[in-house]
């Protein structure tokens, strides 16, 4: 989660939110909800953390993070 945060240039304790997960979502235009950010956080937040940071380091590789 802190590095997902530290990737984002975002406070650690933000790393598992529903806002960090709707912002870079939103940054990205990537298909959903808060609704749909909310559920994934909620009942499953170690998924959600290495989904962003999984897509994180893709977009890297391709230079467009």
């Amino acid at each position: 989660a802190c590095q997902v945060a530290g990737d984002m240039n975002e406070c650690c304790l933000c790393g598992t939110s529903v806002a960090m997960r709707t912002l870079y979502r939103t940054r990205y235009n990537i298909p959903g909800s808060i609704c749909s950010d909310f559920c994934i956080t909620m009942w499953c937040p170690v998924c959600s953390v290495c989904q962003i940071k999984r897509d994180i380091n893709r977009r890297r590789e391709l230079g467009i993070f």
